[in-house]
Order: C-alpha cells, then sequence, then structure tokens
C-alpha cells in the first residue's frame, strides 16, 4: 500500500512539473543587425553577405533543423535588407556585389525554418525601447505596425507583435544634440505626411527609429544622424515652392507663383502668404492640388499700397493651417506710383509737415517766455 501511495505520489508531481519543464524548453531566437543600407537604398558596403553565409552570425541562427518550441523576435529593418539584396542592388563604393545569391538563400531558409513557430516583429529598425517612449511614443507604435505589416509580407505570413518583448536591454548612446536633430527630422516628416501618403515617405518615416538603436556605436550614430537630415532635407523638397523676385509696376497684379509636387500622388494643401510689413496686401489662397509629378502654377493677388521693397513669406499648410515643408520667400520690388500711393505718401508728408510746424510754434514760445 505504501508503495503504490508512494508511486501516485511521484506520478502526480511529475504530472505537475513536466509541462513545465516543456515550457522551459522554449528557445528565443533573436534576429537582429544594425543597417548595412543608407537612407536612400544604397549599401554601405557588401558585409552584409558574409553575416547571412551559413557560417556567418546570422546564418548559424537559421540553418538549423525546425523544432516547435522556438520563439523568433525579428528585426523587420534587416530583413527589408536581405530582400533588397536578393535583387540587384548597389553597394555606396560600386563594387561588385556578392550576396545575391547568399540573400535569396537566407531569406527562403528562414521562411522555411520559421514556419512551425511563433514569429514576433520587433519595432521597425530595433530601437532603444525605452527611449522611443521618452522622446517619441506616438511614433513608437508606428514603428510597430509598420514593422508588423512589413514583416508579414516578406515572410509570407503573419507575424505577432508584442510591446513587452525587447531584443536588448542595452540602452541607446545617441547624444543631445542628436536627439534634437532625430526630433526635429521626425517632426518635419510628420508634418509633411497629413497632405502627403506615398510609401517612400512612410519608409523613411518608419527608418528613422534606426537612429534609436541601442547597437550602433559612436561612427554609426553620427553617420546615420547626417544620413538621416540629408534624406528628410530630399523628401521635404519633393513639394515645394519656388522662391522667385518680382518688379511690380501696378497698384493690382497677379504675381505668378510655382509649386512643385515631385510625389507619385496628387497633394491638396493651402498657401499662406505674410508680408513682411505694410506696404503690399496679399489674401491667403486654399485648397489648392496639384497633380503628381508635376508643376503647378497660380496667381498670387497682391495689392500695392506704397513703394519699395518687401518680401512676402510663402508657406504651403494643411487644412488646419498646420506647416508642411519650408517656407519661400517672394521679393516684390514696388515702383507703382497710383492715386492710392500718390494719397498715402501725400498724407505722409503733411502730417510730417504738421509735426515740424507744431515744433516750430512751441519754439518760439518758449523763447518769448
Amino acid at each position: 500500500m505504501k508503495k503504490l501511495l508512494t508511486f501516485l505520489a511521484t506520478f502526480l508531481i511529475m504530472g505537475i512539473t513536466l509541462p513545465s519543464a516543456t515550457a522551459a524548453e522554449n528557445e528565443i531566437v533573436v534576429i537582429t543587425e544594425v543597417s548595412h543600407r543608407n537612407f536612400n537604398g544604397v549599401f554601405r558596403d557588401d558585409s552584409l553577405a558574409q553575416i547571412l553565409a551559413p557560417t556567418g552570425r546570422l546564418g548559424k541562427l537559421i540553418y538549423v533543423p525546425i523544432k516547435t518550441n522556438r520563439t523568433w523576435l525579428i528585426d523587420p529593418a534587416l530583413i527589408d535588407d536581405v530582400v533588397a539584396m536578393t535583387n540587384d542592388y548597389s553597394i555606396q563604393n560600386k563594387a561588385p556585389i556578392t550576396g545575391k545569391d547568399v540573400a535569396l538563400s537566407w531569406i527562403t531558409q528562414l521562411r522555411y525554418v520559421t514556419s512551425r513557430n511563433q514569429v514576433i516583429a520587433l519595432p521597425y529598425g530595433n530601437p532603444d525601447v525605452k527611449l522611443a517612449k521618452q522622446i517619441a511614443p506616438s511614433e513608437l507604435k508606428k514603428y510597430y505596425s509598420y514593422g508588423n505589416e512589413s514583416l508579414s509580407k516578406n515572410l509570407i505570413r503573419l507575424v505577432s507583435t508584442r510591446p513587452s518583448l525587447i531584443s536588448s536591454k542595452i540602452a541607446s548612446r545617441l547624444s543631445n544634440e542628436q536627439r534634437v536633430s532625430y526630433t526635429q527630422n521626425r517632426q518635419r516628416l510628420t508634418e509633411l505626411s497629413r497632405v502627403v501618403s506615398a510609401p517612400e515617405l512612410e519608409l523613411l518615416r518608419a527608418k528613422l527609429a534606426i537612429l534609436l538603436s541601442s547597437s550602433l556605436n559612436r561612427d554609426n550614430r553620427n553617420y546615420f544622424s547626417l544620413q538621416a537630415t540629408k534624406a528628410v532635407n530630399n523628401e521635404v523638397s519633393k513639394i515645394k515652392i519656388n522662391e522667385g523676385k518680382y518688379q511690380l509696376t501696378s497698384a493690382e497684379v497677379k504675381v505668378p507663383v510655382t509649386i512643385t509636387n515631385k510625389y507619385s500622388v496628387p497633394v491638396t494643401v493651402d498657401l499662406w502668404l505674410t508680408p513682411s510689413n505694410f506696404r503690399v496686401y496679399t489674401p491667403n489662397i486654399r485648397d489648392i492640388t496639384i497633380p503628381a509629378n508635376s508643376k503647378l502654377q497660380l496667381s498670387m493677388d497682391v495689392s500695392v499700397v506704397a513703394p519699395g521693397n518687401t518680401v512676402v513669406e510663402a508657406q504651403l499648410t494643411d487644412s488646419k493651417g498646420n506647416d508642411v515643408g519650408d517656407p519661400a520667400p517672394l521679393s516684390l520690388n514696388l515702383t507703382v506710383i497710383d492715386s492710392r500711393v500718390a494719397w498715402f505718401t501725400t498724407s505722409a508728408a503733411i502730417i510730417l509737415f504738421l509735426a515740424a510746424v507744431a515744433q516750430s510754434v512751441r519754439r518760439v514760445r518758449r523763447s518769448k517766455k
């Protein structure tokens, strides 16, 4: 009887502990790597091919037998780099490419080895989540959603997102100056995205997350920070107002203003016009739609109040008045003389004359006293 009770007790203990032991054997595989591409899509070098090879760091992680108890944490930005390598990619120094077949084999094996496992998409670019929550919490949500969509597309399957999981406990060492630069670039792209819905803009906005990665060393942080600013400047300049200088000889004139849209989608904006002084009046222009990949010339109504020089700051905005892109100066040289201008100058002269007379009268009274 005692032996039977001992056996049952042992069996119950085993029954309770076995599932825990099985759960403990679950293997977590993290697939991350510092970005090897510039923000314009060109590879800095071809070293990623060596990392993806069966003997490389990322190759050793996937060229393994299939297991059902693995969980994969993957940076979607890395997979974008690998997929880009499967095509005819280019290298910054224009050296011959060597990674096309290696990348194709690697992505094929990744799809196969993860087919029976849970795949979790890290936020795009694998940023330091704690830092991102501090300086760009709303953007972090976008890094998660964009990363999930991108990874699902590249792996040809649904993946999950779990914000509670992070790939590294190491903090980003982004300097204060670089944080300010990141914030400014992020805000400029956010402004632009209010009126533009284009894939290249969404991609660049997501790629800024690379700057927050804890995997970057000092050289990479400096390099990518500068590259990001150049890329953002180029993106913002795709929709802009052309600067201009104009000579006005009439009291009422229509000044041609050109807006360029280099996006593959039409863009609708408002145009706010702010003169630097009181010499002219220029009403704003609402609901301007610039067709895709085109230039649109508008007529800016200008009413001249007084001769001289003035600069009108032209700024594109969304329907709520939020700035979009950078302002452009429109320089106006006003040489017009008409009845209103004559009245203005005559009135000014009369006021100055009366002031001079009043001052003379005061002096005479003082001298008599």
